[in-house]
């Protein structure tokens, strides 16, 4: 059944990107259009997007996952492309989880699984920790205040999944 659904989902993609290049060989003023928002890096926000999108039409809400992870990097790839900032890379890696987070929140929330939505969430608050620590270490925005603020951040994890570890819920 799930394999039925990515051929349905694959076979979608190819039919509605069939269906663009045969709109804008008829009308070429849809490209002019376009241009602007199918052109490197929104295109990747796009293509992510539409994964989205083909994923619900197909009742395979699990398309959520990739398709949070490729609009993230397409947006971090335009923040980079539009600002110059491709150093960004050595802290902005951190946030690809949190679009895996995002991705699963989508799936339980999708798929009426409130499991599935909390494993997202706690992916988020990991990948929030991390790029929090990473871009005051590696010259990104301070947020934190140096390497006093990256320490209490440290503390501060450390003691939630001390507490998540005890106090589990169903056990």
């Amino acid at each position: 059944m799930k394999r039925d659904r990515g051929q349905l989902a694959l076979g979608l993609i190819l039919i509605l990107a069939g269906a663009w290049f045969v709109a804008v060989n008829q009308f070429p003023d849809l490209k002019t259009w376009a241009t602007p928002y199918l052109e490197f890096p929104l295109n990747i926000v796009a293509i992510g997007a539409a994964l989205l999108v083909v994923g619900l039409l197909v009742g395979a809400p699990g398309m959520a996952v990739p398709a949070a992870i490729v609009a993230g990097v397409g947006g971090i790839l335009y923040y980079q492309n539009t600002s110059g900032d491709w150093d960004s890379w050595s802290y902005l890696w951190t946030l690809i989880p949190g679009f895996i987070g995002i991705g699963t929140v989508l799936h339980g929330l999708f798929s009426w699984n409130g499991a599935r939505a909390r494993e997202g969430m706690n992916t988020i608050v990991v990948s929030a920790i991390l790029f929090l620590i990473f871009s005051t270490l590696l010259g990104g925005p301070n947020i934190l205040g140096g390497s006093l603020g990256v320490a209490a951040l440290l503390v501060i994890a450390g003691l939630w999944l001390l507490a998540k570890g005890l106090f589990k819920r169903g056990e």
